[in-house]
């Protein structure tokens, strides 16, 4: 086994390489994933490699092409649909909501929508309201999909193939400020666990539980916090539906204290249902009310001091913690 510098961007391209040569049924559509290569470039070279039978262009008409990727899986085949960002995959609610999340349950599980629907999220990138916003919350809401948000190299690569063979339609959220994150990779990275949360970093003192973009500047508000003498354990949720509570739970049994980072809205957000959660579970637990850092109530802003302000950041998780711990912030 070979370990590679790899980027984000390629472990997404190798996890949809693995899966269409595995598995004849497997090809990808959306718009520009052809000869453009993907808004994002994570498919390019792959219609050369499979052809436009298998890597297929499509109109600018979110609902259509969804709609057609629900029903070439009811038909048997394994279709990955790229939305390019999960603003416009509003487009297309009606075919995720109505249809896709709820045909296994209201045909009496005879039939199945073994689709997966990868979409760009979140901010950080300058590209303003429309190209910008983080509503996993949106999704993670809806029974009947199951939701993830790979946050690392081996996520990326690893949560594809399992996402194609579960029954269910997934939404595989990929956070656009991480495509170009690189590190060692295995170039046969092992299948990836998309039923639980993971722990990335151990501590004693307060759990901070992130995803997606908000991982990375979770992990360096622990960095800081270390050198302060402050252990901050931080948790990866990474399966947003449905939620391991479990992991999440016992976090806090160990360490007493919480806080939430979520790109999304305050207001209805994921942050707040893993809240709620905490508060009913181990209310007992806590030494300090659970802390939530989260977007402002804002349309994300174009201007780069704005978007930063806007936005959770290393340095608003860490004094959260303080706070958390009582140590200022």
């Amino acid at each position: 086994m070979t370990v590679v510098e790899t980027t984000y961007r390629e472990a997404m391209r190798a996890a949809l390489r693995d899966a269409m040569t595995r598995d004849e049924r497997v090809f990808l559509m959306g718009e520009d994933v052809g000869r453009y290569g993907g808004c994002f470039a994570v498919s390019m070279g792959l219609l050369e490699e499979f052809g436009p039978e298998r890597i297929r262009d499509t109109p600018l008409s979110e609902s259509a092409f969804v709609g057609a990727g629900i029903g070439a899986a009811i038909g048997g085949m394994r279709p990955v649909v790229e939305v390019m960002t999960v603003n416009f995959s509003l487009l297309a609610l009606d075919q995720i909501l109505n249809n896709a999340a709820t045909l296994l349950h209201m045909s009496g599980g005879q039939v199945a929508v073994p689709l997966v629907i990868r979409m760009t999220t979140g901010a950080g990138r300058q590209l303003a309201a429309q190209h910008s916003h983080s509503l996993e919350a949106f999704y993670a809401h809806i029974p009947g999909l199951r939701v993830l948000a790979p946050a690392t190299l081996e996520d990326a690569r690893g949560m594809l193939w399992p996402a194609l063979l579960d029954p269910d339609p997934v939404i595989l959220f990929e956070h656009g400020s991480l495509y170009a994150v690189s590190g060692p990779l295995e170039d046969a990275a092992p299948e990836v666990d998309i039923t639980s949360a993971a722990i990335r970093r151990a501590g004693v003192d307060v759990t901070v539980v992130a995803w997606g973009g908000c991982l990375g500047k979770a992990l360096a508000a622990a960095e800081t916090l270390a050198a302060e003498g402050i252990s901050a354990e931080v948790v990866d949720l990474r399966v947003l539906r449905p939620l391991d509570s479990a992991t999440v739970l016992a976090s806090v049994r160990r360490t007493h204290r919480a806080v939430v980072v979520d790109e999304g809205w305050r207001s209805g957000s994921l942050s707040a249902e893993v809240a709620a959660r905490i508060a009913e579970e181990v209310f007992y637990d806590l030494d300090a009310p659970v802390e939530r850092v989260c977007s402002a109530e804002v349309p994300v802003p174009y201007a780069k001091h704005l978007e930063d302000a806007a936005l959770p950041q290393a340095e608003t998780v860490a004094a959260a913690c303080r706070r958390a711990v009582g140590a200022g912030g």
